[in-house]
């Protein structure tokens, strides 16, 4: 078995946190947790999500928070684009890079965004020519990898044919999303055995969300698979609209911590992490749900 020697967070709490928030954040808000998370070392933010706001009012404001950003040399801004109109908007704020999204699921595939997976794939291929053309990345989401809450469980076999499709028509990367986070770390390494026999490890990322408990141990199950790319929140701000019961992603922290006691590089500064973590916690009004932030506070 050998470990990665560096490991890149990509910082989803600004979006896929705060996305899923019943309390309204002020795009001031927004702003001040992303150049926190920034000046920590994160060198890849979801900033926003440039969807229709009817469907998710929280990201209304994405355009005033990518236009109010200071930009840290060295940091990838990211947006969730569903279209090619959202990528039309992301790409007037000057967006780093983009991001499309699917489903291992048919049923969640429409409850989410009332298509089939084949339709929201064809949905995809104007913004894929456009985003080349206009030379922005564009990284690729499947949700339910490891599970669905209308359909239970999810053909690895299937996952692997949605991510090739999405990397042949122009994704540079794959995050696999346990959405609802019901895997553990055996049906982890069974799914990444299946697609890595025709997908390099280095196009492959994992986004895990904590429902039962088992993120962390994922991830190390997918370190250990050679996988390099970890999806996180701060505070481990998170849910899923979509999936009742699912909590929030793995926190930023807990990564961090992981990830230090490995002696894997990420290239982020704890306590600046932490300080970031505290601060969209108190604007929210709750406990900072990183156990490690807890574990530290108590100290």
């Amino acid at each position: 078995m050998s470990l990665p020697k560096q490991v890149k967070i990509v910082e989803v709490g600004p979006r896929d946190g705060l996305q899923n928030e019943q309390l309204s954040i002020s795009t001031a808000i927004k702003i001040e947790l992303i150049e926190r998370l920034a000046d920590a070392g994160i060198r890849s933010i979801e900033a926003g999500s440039f969807v229709n706001p009817k469907w998710v009012p929280a990201m209304a404001d994405s355009e005033d928070v990518f236009t109010g950003l200071k930009r840290k040399p060295g940091v990838s801004y990211t947006a969730l684009t569903p279209n090619l109109k959202g990528f039309e908007r992301a790409l007037s704020v000057n967006a780093s890079e983009v991001a499309v999204f699917s489903a291992a699921s048919e049923t969640f595939s429409q409850k989410n965004i009332n298509c089939s997976i084949d339709t929201s794939l064809q949905r995809f291929l104007p913004l894929m020519k456009a985003a080349k053309a206009a030379g922005i990345p564009v990284r690729g989401y499947v949700s339910c990898v490891l599970g669905c809450p209308y359909e239970g469980d999810v053909s690895a076999e299937k996952v692997r044919q949605i991510a090739l499709s999405m990397l042949d028509m122009g994704c540079y990367e794959i995050s696999l999303g346990d959405t609802i986070g019901v895997g553990t770390a055996g049906n982890v390494i069974a799914l990444l055995n299946c697609l890595v026999q025709t997908i390099p490890t280095k196009k492959l990322a994992v986004h895990f969300h904590d429902t039962y408990g088992q993120a962390l141990s994922n991830i190390y199950a997918a370190l250990t698979a050679g996988i390099s790319v970890v999806d996180s929140s701060i505070a481990g701000l998170g849910g899923c609209p979509y999936a009742a019961g699912a909590s929030g992603n793995v926190a930023t922290e807990d990564l961090v911590y992981l990830l230090n006691g490995l002696n894997i590089d990420c290239g982020i500064a704890l306590q600046k992490l932490l300080d970031a973590g505290n601060y969209i916690s108190a604007q929210l009004d709750r406990d900072n749900s990183s156990k490690t932030a807890q574990a530290l506070r108590n100290k």
